[in-house]
This record gives structure tokens, sequence and C-alpha cells, in this order.
């Protein structure tokens, strides 16, 4: 097993309600399956506890914490709380991410500007912040940061755009001021995923059929016309949290079918 006896704190754990899986909770699921303890974190302790009980079915090791990560407090609790409970921290996923209330410039509400900055971008730092020493100590730690494709092409969700490359630059800062303790640092780019998330809302505000959403996405996507899954991003995932990966550090790596491809 590539993660055997490591221990995984993988934030946005649980998932939206909806047909298919998310990228957290399938993240949280792969890494179990490959021998990892992991903390299950979520805002909403009853999806985190459905993902704990999904891995316990199979046999893995989970627990959860519910927290909110835009409150310092909370990451602090956190971390304390899986030393408590596993001793070290080898892998900090960070996952959370949202762009509903987005819009271009002259559309968007500063209100909104801060709530996407901060769960997008802060929430990030915050979790890093409080898990950083303990890796630090450890002389050894991954850090993987779900950034997005949007990062790099444009559209009309600024905030979310502004945040999730203020992910890609942090880690790659992070990246070099951890290489000394053997603490790396990098970063996913998943493109249009078919996630609970991303379809459910979308059907719900455009008041069509599901199918309808799947089938535009899948059009927009180079490779083979068809949107990747959850599991897509859990397979980088675990690459990345394995020492298969041991000499990439400051990484950013497009899961993404070739859209971003499209930039150059």
């Amino acid at each position: 097993m590539r993660l055997k006896d490591k221990v995984a704190i993988v934030v946005g754990g649980g998932q939206t309600p909806g047909e298919t899986i998310g990228n957290g909770r399938a993240t949280a699921i792969r890494f179990a399956r490959e021998g990892a303890r992991v903390l299950v974190v979520d805002k909403r302790q009853d999806s985190a506890e459905e993902t704990e009980r999904m891995i316990t079915k199979e046999g893995g090791n989970a627990t959860v914490v519910c927290a909110d990560i835009t409150i310092e407090e909370d990451c602090r609790a956190v971390v304390e709380t899986c030393i408590d409970r596993y001793g070290r921290i080898d892998i900090l996923h960070n996952n959370v991410g949202r762009s509903e209330g987005d819009a271009i410039a002259v559309e968007l509400s500063e209100e909104n500007w801060r709530m996407l900055m901060d769960i997008n971008l802060k929430g990030a730092f915050l979790m890093i912040k409080h898990a950083l020493p303990v890796m630090q100590r450890q002389k050894s730690g991954v850090i993987i940061n779900i950034s997005s494709t949007a990062s790099v092409c444009t559209g009309r969700t600024l905030a979310y755009k502004t945040a999730k490359a203020g992910i890609n630059a942090m880690s790659q800062n992070l990246a070099i001021e951890n290489a000394e303790y053997g603490v790396r640092v990098n970063v996913i780019l998943p493109g249009l995923i078919d996630t609970p998330m991303a379809i459910e809302r979308r059907a719900r505000e455009q008041k069509v059929d599901r199918e309808i959403i799947r089938r535009k996405r899948d059009e927009r996507v180079p490779l083979r016309k068809k949107m990747g899954t959850a599991w897509d991003v859990a397979a980088a995932a675990v690459f990345l949290a394995s020492d298969e990966a041991q000499f990439i550090t400051g990484a950013i790596l497009p899961v993404d079918g070739g859209m971003s491809a499209r930039v150059g």
C-alpha cells in the first residue's frame, strides 16, 4: 500500500449531496485504501461522518472533526485533534472551494469577494499555518492544495480565479520555504469534474436536467469529450502524497483532460 501507516488530514472530506462523489470524499477513501489513517474534516458533520462510514465499511481507519476552516481556532483544533488521535501529520490535503456567488467585477459585491477569498484561500492558509510546525519538527510531510484550472483560464468568476491563483502562488512559495525541512507542497488543478458541487448547483440555477449540464460540460473537454471524475483527482492526490513523488515539490498538476493546455 502506497500510504501505509501515514496519517492524513483531508479538509473538505464530506460533500454536497448528489448522484456522484465529490473530490474530497473520493480522496479520503483512496488515502484509506492505500493504508493511511484519515482525519475527515468538514463543516458539515453528517457528511463527514458518511465519508467515515464508507471508509470503515471497507476496513479502513478514519475519524471525523467538524470545523469551519475560515476560523483560525477551528484550524488549530483540527491539528491538535490529529496529534491527540494519531501522534503525527504526514499529509494535509486542502480540498475546500466554492465559486457560487462570484461574478464579473462590476457585479461582484464586497461581501461575496470576502466570502470567496476566505473559503478558497484563507482557509487553506490557516490549515497550513497550524500543520506546518508539526511537519517541520518531523522533518517530513506533504501538503496538497486543490486549486482549479480557473486559476489559469479566464471566465466570469473573478474572486474564485483570483483566490485559486493565490493558492498556486502560495504553494510554490511554501515549497521553497519548507524544502529544508523535507516538507513537500504541491497543487492539483482540477478541470471540469463530474461532482455533486459542480452538477447539482448548475442544474438548480439553470432549472434544467443534470444530463443537460453534463453534456454541455463534456463538450468543452478536449480529451475524449468527457469530464473527469473525483477518482481522477484522488488518483493524482495519492501519487503526490506517496513516496513515488518524493522529489516533486512546487508542482502545479492539471487534472483537466487538456483544458489548460489551450492557454498555450
